[in-house]
């Protein structure tokens, strides 16, 4: 089974240092509100943000890692293969005759660093959405997934 494109991890972490920073940030605003607005002060604050940032550097960074080491996808004669997840796996097996169509999607980051993520839409699939994804390959590879199973879809 092949690996996704390494810029997984960077866009992984970046979505997480962004959403979880966020989170952090809107935890201490209320303690900081009191702080400036009535004086109240609050001295384990400041060692528990500590202690909260490097908890998430280090959850992030093994999420990262794993999520990376443990998302493989294989193209085989009959079907598209997934196989994601850490604490637990999903694997996904979808039919060559059920896919509909093929997206290819290039976000600002993936476009800094030369990858792509595959949408595969099949048949009966809910919403609209994609019934398989792969959020990072190199260009290359994308081009080269969508123009397989686009020949197989024609058969």
């Amino acid at each position: 089974m092949k690996q996704l494109h390494p810029g997984f991890k960077i866009s992984s972490r970046i979505a997480n240092y962004f959403g979880w920073g966020l989170i952090l940030i809107l935890c201490i605003f209320p303690f900081a509100i009191l702080k400036f607005t009535i004086g109240l002060d609050f001295p384990f604050l400041v060692p528990a943000v500590v202690g909260a940032i490097v908890l998430l550097l280090i959850l992030i960074e093994m999420g990262v890692r794993f999520g990376y080491k443990n998302w493989k996808y294989e193209l085989s004669e009959t079907e598209l293969k997934i196989e994601r997840g850490i604490f637990g796996k999903v694997y996904k097996s979808i039919p060559y005759e059920r896919v509909q169509n093929v997206d290819i999607q290039r976000g600002v980051i993936a476009r800094m660093f030369g990858f792509s993520g595959v949408g595969i839409h099949t048949a009966g699939y809910g919403a609209g959405g994609t019934e398989g994804y792969l959020p990072a390959v190199s260009v290359k590879e994308a081009e080269e997934i969508r123009e397989f199973l686009i020949r197989k879809i024609k058969k």
